[in-house]
């Protein structure tokens, strides 16, 4: 007898070998069969979709779901908005603010200002409290004097703005987020993304000094998940700087580790530890990420990686060393020489070839890189939300020449680079769907085309968030496709995105999502 059976469905298995199915069975939290596999079985429950689609669930390989949580309970300016308006919000915000506390807000976007604003426009409406607004782009602040007078003299910029390390700085002085409220973020967070028919995700970096949300950031995806508040399946990414040196054999190849030596693949089932995230360079949106050659517009330069290329270099060759699977999160193609330099000189040092190693974002790609990508099996985990909505500025900033090397496509596919999707939420809209019809159309919201030579089919797009997306994550064995044996994660639409008008991919509805074939929240 079957758990589950659903029937009058438009099934799209994303499995070549059988594309497309009516019904399936669920027993057990895994898919048994479809069609005449389940003819004639019984089922304690039966689903009839009606005719509506049914995909695999999707796959968000790389987000931040406390910190998305935590941004969308925190008060925000609106976007675009002018500075004296941005400065209202401020002295709204520190009221609920006790006195000497910590005041967050998010929203802040410095480049759409009518004018520029500094610590000292903060302290002026800040009443005593710790200001930090939060840039758009995750990699920057904009902070009052209160809180720079905290921060170590390298972090300290008169003018309050600070980009990545220093941003770090600040954040650490933060008072501490209690456990509670961490799990509830991550609760809320996850919630969201299951509606938007997401059933896995990876949480890119827990545990740094530059981007945790604190200390014990680890246990309150914990306790999310045993306090029945995570309604999806995370994979954690650790922070490389998260680890610490360690002494062990000399035949042993691991030089820095977590204090209990764990690694990739420990853990299972809702929760498990993935990849070692490290950090090669910025933000495009801050001007932080790491260029060859200068951005357009006066003063901005190339860029700065995150420390020196040789400790960059370390970092990832001991963690390749040690067994991690890597993420290098590089959107500079300066950032990229560096991240590919690194993993092929610890692939020579001891080859792995189902390593995996991702390169997240790879916002700016030469055509020269992508045959290393190639040779070394990278798979690019990219962000098609950010030039949906920031394609604009990005493409007046990198100039016509390198306009199309832009969070490429069709040129990784080419190439045999693995592509994945993802949404890097809360940094941009986080539904899939939406970005399943930008890596299709290419055009921003303003319905600019952005490297348009880099569209790809629908059918490409949907596997970035299904198959590819899990082998991505090492979960290609239980998840990604509607097969039998695999978990039976799947996400009910209103309409089949492969039998849609491109233009109406992103507005499908999101039905219902199951979880091991449960579609209870």
């Amino acid at each position: 007898m079957l758990c589950t059976r659903i029937t009058n469905a438009r099934i799209v298995t994303m499995d070549p070998t059988r594309p497309l199915a009516r019904e399936l069975g669920v027993w057990r939290g895994r898919v048994v069969g479809l069609d005449e596999d389940v003819a004639g079985l019984t089922a304690h429950r039966t689903v009839d979709l009606d005719g509506a689609a049914v995909l695999p669930g999707f796959i968000d390989s790389h987000v931040h779901l406390a910190w998305a949580g935590l941004k969308a309970s925190a008060p925000a300016v609106a976007p675009g908005a002018r500075a004296d308006d941005v400065l209202r919000a401020v002295a709204e915000a520190v009221t609920r603010v006790p006195a000497g506390g910590w005041a967050d807000l998010g929203g802040f976007d410095r480049r759409t200002l009518d004018r520029p604003l500094t610590a000292a426009d903060l302290d002026a409406v800040s009443d005593g409290r710790r200001v930090f607004l939060g840039d758009v782009s995750g990699h920057a602040c904009l902070v009052n004097s209160a809180v720079l007078e905290r921060l170590p003299a390298w972090a300290v910029h008169p003018g309050g703005f600070l980009v990545e390390e220093a941003m770090g700085a600040a954040l650490q002085s933060r008072p501490a987020h209690s456990l509670e409220e961490l799990a509830a973020a991550v609760g809320r967070a996850a919630r969201a993304c299951r509606a938007e028919g997401v059933t896995a995700c990876a949480e890119a970096g827990i545990g740094g000094q530059m981007f945790g949300r604190g200390p014990i950031e680890a246990a309150a995806y914990q306790l999310a998940h045993e306090s029945g508040r995570l309604p999806l399946r995370v994979q954690l990414m650790v922070s490389a700087d998260a680890l610490r040196p360690v002494g062990t054999a000399p035949e042993d190849t691991t030089s820095r580790a977590l204090s209990l030596g764990l690694r990739t693949g420990f853990g299972g089932g809702a929760l498990s530890l993935g990849a070692l995230k490290v950090w090669a360079d910025g933000g495009m949106m801050a001007r932080t990420a790491a260029l060859t050659s200068p951005y357009r517009g006066g003063g901005s330069g190339s860029g700065q990686l995150v420390g020196s290329p040789e400790a960059l270099e370390a970092t990832i060759v001991e963690g390749h060393l040690a067994g991690w699977q890597l993420a290098v999160h590089a959107i500079g193609d300066r950032a990229v020489d560096v991240a590919l330099d690194a993993l092929e000189k610890a692939q020579k040092l001891r080859p792995r070839p189902d390593a995996r190693h991702r390169v997240e974002h790879a916002g700016l790609v030469r055509p020269d890189q992508l045959p290393r990508m190639a040779a070394l099996g990278v798979t690019c985990v990219v962000q098609p939300g950010f030039l949906r909505h920031y394609g604009d500025d990005y493409a007046a900033v990198m100039g016509e020449e390198r306009e199309g090397w832009l969070y490429r496509g069709r040129a990784f596919l080419d190439h045999g680079v693995g592509l994945v999707a993802s949404s890097d939420r809360p940094v941009a809209d986080g539904s899939p769907l939406r970005a399943v019809q930008f890596m299709v159309e290419r055009t921003s919201l303003s319905g600019r085309p952005i490297g348009p030579d880099e569209a790809i089919t629908v059918e490409e797009a949907l596997r970035s968030y299904t198959t590819d997306a899990a082998r991505a994550c090492h979960w290609d064995s239980d998840a990604g496709s509607i097969t039998p044996g695999k978990r039976a994660d799947l996400v009910v639409l209103g309409d089949d995105p492969l039998r849609t008008e491109v233009s109406r991919i992103g507005d499908i509805e999101v039905v219902r999502t199951f979880l091991e074939g449960d579609d209870v929240l």
